[in-house]
């Protein structure tokens, strides 16, 4: 029988990572070494420092210091929150060496971020959430981000999230071990792989009720929230006449083109009244809204009440 080589891989995981995105990491490979029927891939866990992390869930990995770990041929790092204060000096020391001997680097949701603060992405395409492509823009100039669902630049890996870590690693092992093993394991999860890695993230899942082309609508629309692109010329820019695409919503989605922009412009509004503390007028103009009055009607009609009743947790 031809030998396989294993793939050495250390999975880096800092606190308060979500739990789905750590399995989705962790199970494609338990999955290859199950459905090859011999070990593909051999991991260890590795923290920051030697203190344990906590996920979202509170499943707690033990402390198993980044600084121990000699080489590697896979690294895949798995974060979310707080990494400011994670992505330490140390850290970051430990990851330029491990990325300098010739190691694949892959990060899923907030590790493409721990990856350019270490200067792992320069130079290299990249992806992230959706929630963070323009900060992630702004803080690494030197990274040319792309809208993905995951983005593979050489030996450097970025994922925006768990649903497409689990593409991405599916890509790794196809990669390694052909396509066969990779379309197995999503058959194993019951996974439909559809999805292209370069289709861009959206705020809403594409969902099951969308066609190729209210997907497409939906993609113009969340480029431009901040400056709401008329109906009619969306769908010119889809070949289509704004009768047929309001046939087409209403029949797919059972709501009309108009209804279903407000309802993304609001949705990020409601993101950033709850999740950030941008000043609720900068809101307003970043998603469409001319006026505060209007904003304020539009917030209250769709939510059960004001923007800052939902900031201060009323």
């Amino acid at each position: 029988m031809k030998s396989v080589e294993i793939t050495r891989t250390t999975v880096l995981v800092l606190d308060a990572c979500n739990t789905l995105s750590f399995a989705a990491a962790v199970d494609p490979m338990r999955a290859a070494n199950r459905q090859a029927g011999r070990m593909l891939f051999d991991w260890r866990f590795a923290t920051p420092d030697d203190r344990p992390v906590r996920l979202t869930s509170g499943l707690e990995v033990p402390a198993a210091p980044l600084n121990r770990v000699e080489r590697c041929d896979l690294l895949l790092i798995v974060a979310g929150f707080d990494l400011d204060r994670q992505s330490t000096p140390a850290l970051n020391a430990s990851l330029r060496r491990l990325a300098g001997s010739r190691t694949t680097v892959a990060g899923i949701d907030g590790g493409p971020w721990v990856m350019a603060r270490a200067g792992l992405l320069d130079g290299h395409g990249a992806t992230t959430h959706w929630e963070d492509l323009d900060r992630f823009a702004q803080c690494f100039p030197q990274v040319d981000l792309v809208n993905a669902r995951y983005h593979v630049s050489g030996d450097r890996i970025t994922s925006g999230g768990a649903a497409p870590a689990i593409e991405m690693m599916l890509h790794l092992i196809g990669a390694r071990h052909g396509a066969a093993l990779a379309a197995k394991i999503a058959g194993s999860f019951i996974y439909d792989a559809t999805a292209a890695a370069t289709r861009p993230q959206t705020r809403r899942g594409a969902g099951p009720r969308h066609s190729p082309l209210t997907a497409r609508a939906q993609a113009i629309m969340e480029r431009a929230l901040d400056d709401p692109k008329p109906i009619a010329a969306i769908a010119r820019d889809l070949g289509q006449s704004p009768r047929a695409l309001q046939l087409l919503f209403r029949a797919r989605l059972g709501t009309t083109p108009q209804g279903h922009y407000l309802s993304l412009r609001l949705a990020e509004a409601q993101r950033l009244v709850t999740q950030t503390d941008r000043p609720l007028q900068e809101v307003a103009l970043a998603t469409g809204f001319a006026s505060q009055s209007s904003f304020a009607r539009a917030y209250r009609h769709a939510f059960g009440g004001s923007a800052r009743q939902a900031r201060r947790g009323q």
